[in-house]
């Protein structure tokens, strides 16, 4: 379905015939056949035979030459110039129907995304089960901290939390006072942070 507004293929192929009929009405009132023309300016019958009937009407060189040969004042060359900004202006619009589609398909995934992070609560039930490296990683990212203030939040060394996120097996997962300090803090954010929190964690780990 072609949308208001826009030029149809149709159009388009219909602006071409119209030309090659203005072409061969010119050539028929010369007395000249497809031959005879295309030998005047130089190119194949079947050059002429194409445009006559709008399958190759591309080239601009040629309707000037054959404007001049059956001595159409330059109504030929003007109708061509019209007809290829038609193509043109196809052209355009397909594909500024195409980055749109583009976008609104991008957008449609962001927003869906968005939902499945943010889920119909609004970010306000985001529970985790046991505190890991990776969880901890996502929520300090969430929360825009370095590892230094992240730790300082804890009460923990920053070497903890560089452990923690690196998964060395030297460093003992949060304890238990921790996990709920962990839990305090997503509980406390707000729901852009929650948002964050979730879309890092289905991020793969750059750390592992």
């Amino acid at each position: 379905m072609r949308l208001p507004g826009l030029i149809s293929q149709q159009q388009v192929a219909e602006a071409r015939r119209d030309l090659g009929r203005r072409l061969a009405a010119w050539r028929v009132e010369r007395g000249l056949t497809q031959l005879q023309l295309a030998t005047s300016i130089c190119y194949f019958r079947s050059s002429v035979a194409n445009a006559e009937i709008g399958r190759d009407t591309s080239v601009r060189r040629f309707w000037q030459d054959a404007d001049r040969a059956v001595d159409a004042r330059g109504a030929l060359l003007a109708g061509f110039d019209q007809m290829a900004a038609l193509v043109r202006d196809f052209h355009a619009q397909r594909a500024q129907v195409r980055d749109e589609e583009r976008q609104r398909r991008a957008g449609r995934t962001a927003t869906q995304t968005t939902h499945a992070a943010t889920g119909d609560c609004g970010c306000g039930s985001v529970v985790v089960g046991r505190w890991t490296g990776q969880e901890t990683r996502a929520l300090r990212e969430a929360l825009r901290m370095t590892v230094h203030d992240f730790a300082r939040h804890l009460g923990v060394a920053p070497e903890t939390v560089s452990g923690w996120e690196h998964h060395h097996t030297s460093t003992p997962p949060p304890t238990m006072a921790t996990q709920a300090a962990l839990d305090e803090t997503l509980t406390l954010a707000d729901n852009s942070v929650k948002a964050r929190f979730l879309l890092i964690l289905d991020t793969p780990d750059r750390h592992a």
